[in-house]
């Protein structure tokens, strides 16, 4: 377990995730927001990356579990970004639809943010597209500012539209 919250722990994904992260990165409406929903396959190297990000930098996104029951209802932890010519480590979040608007993923996100902190971390950021609301509005519960618009090659594809919010710690 790498960090507990009120309602929730989160922990390192491992592949035995696969079906329960999929139910979030292959749901076509939770990924609206990026060029497609994610294969089986893209799944596994999403877990596969994190795996690494652990190794690299004793970070990454982590699997965020209920207390209560141990489900697993998607992902948030903290990647290294880059944004144009600078790297940041960015806050990120995914969540099985059915478990938005109840606070899970502002409550994981600041966790994340004090883990960051405590480990001397200065300034985190998050990034979205810009319509992706909700996502803006979880960034601004965890004490961010906005920052700035910006184009970003995500998955291979140039997405102009995209928003970053930053946070010093």
């Amino acid at each position: 377990m790498i960090l507990k919250t009120e309602r929730l722990f989160l922990r390192e994904m491992t592949l035995e995730d696969v079906d329960a992260l999929s139910l979030v990165l292959s749901d076509p409406e939770s990924m609206r927001f990026y060029p497609h929903p994610f294969s089986r396959k893209e799944v596994e190297n999403w877990i596969k990356w994190n795996l690494d990000n652990y190794q690299k930098y004793g970070f990454g996104l982590w699997a965020v579990c209920l207390k209560e029951s141990k489900e697993m209802i998607g992902d948030c932890g903290i990647t290294m970004q880059q944004v144009e010519s600078e790297f940041f480590p960015e806050v990120g979040y995914h969540l099985r639809k059915e478990f938005r608007g109840k606070g899970y993923a502002t409550e994981a996100a600041k966790a994340c943010a004090e883990f960051a902190k405590a480990r001397g971390i200065k300034k985190i950021i998050s990034y979205m597209k810009s319509d992706n609301l909700p996502s803006r509005h979880v960034a601004e519960r965890n004490g961010m500012k906005f920052a700035k618009a910006f184009t970003k090659t995500v998955m291979g594809k140039l997405v102009e539209d995209e928003v970053l919010y930053m946070k010093d710690l």
